[in-house]
This record gives structure tokens, C-alpha cells and sequence, in this order.
């Protein structure tokens, strides 16, 4: 079974948007919540498993890396098509040292520490970052859907 377009913009702006998704349970649909919060980016050196928090092993490590927060919000995300993309930049600090290859981002709710991926996905292709290189997810470059 496959869910179909409609339903799954309507869950993608719930989950990334914080809007209701309609015609569910009571009049208000399946409602946002009251503070929305942030989904936190992580950039990985290979596929997480789906059991696997944010803090593991194939988590960056460069020096000075950082989860990146983006809004649930019309304002950080756009959803059309079964697709919600990143509405601005999403830029990770700049390595001053060591190096990493990154393959996969998650989405998750913890800014750091331990903390479950929501979501996570491949890169078209692989970022290698060392010292003086700022990995970046250009506006509308970090697609998420639920296919």
C-alpha cells in the first residue's frame, strides 16, 4: 500500500511545517503543535540505522561541527509534490580541523547529545569537508519526502 500525494503533503506539513493536516479525527484535522520547535540537521559518514540516535559514530566529527536548527515552520520549510525542502541556507560551521566525508543528513529534535533521527537521507553525492571548507545545504537543496 501507498499513501497518495494529497495525504502525504498534508503529513509532510504537519511534520515539517507545523500546519494541521485536515479531514482527520475531529473538525481540526490532525492538529500542529503548540510550539512547534525545530528539527536539528546532522550531517553522517554513512547511512544511520533506523534504530540509531543522532550522537553515533557516523555522526561528523570535524572541528567545530554542529547540528544546525531549521523552524517547523512555513518559514524554514516549503512542502509541494511529497516534498518538503529547506526554505533558507543551512550552513554547519566552517572546519578549522580534521576532516570527514559526509554522505547522509538526518532530522532530529535534539540541538545535541543523544537524541532519535526522525528522518534521514543520502546526499546526490559525497561532501568531503576539511579545514576551511563550510558544508552547506543550499534554500530548497535538502529534500525530504515520505516515499
Amino acid at each position: 500500500m501507498s499513501a497518495q500525494d494529497f495525504w502525504e503533503d498534508d503529513l509532510l506539513d504537519l511534520i515539517m511545517t507545523n500546519v494541521a493536516a485536515p479531514n482527520v479525527g475531529d473538525a481540526g484535522g490532525l492538529l500542529p503543535s503548540a510550539t512547534a520547535g525545530s528539527f536539528f540537521t546532522s550531517l553522517h559518514t554513512a547511512q544511520p540505522a533506523e534504530s540509531v540516535s543522532d550522537q553515533t559514530n557516523l555522526e561528523a566529527t570535524y572541528t567545530p561541527y554542529a547540528r544546525v536548527g531549521v523552524a517547523r515552520s512555513t518559514a524554514g520549510w516549503t512542502v509541494a509534490s511529497g516534498v518538503a525542502d529547506n526554505d533558507a541556507a543551512i550552513t554547519y560551521p566552517q572546519a578549522t580541523s580534521g576532516s570527514d566525508t559526509v554522505t547522509h543528513f538526518g532530522l532530529g529534535f535534539a540541538s545535541t547529545g543523544v537524541g532519535f533521527l526522525n528522518m534521514v537521507g543520502a546526499l546526490a553525492s559525497s561532501l568531503a569537508i576539511s579545514t576551511g571548507i563550510t558544508p552547506e545545504f543550499a534554500a530548497g537543496d535538502l529534500d525530504v519526502s515520505l516515499d
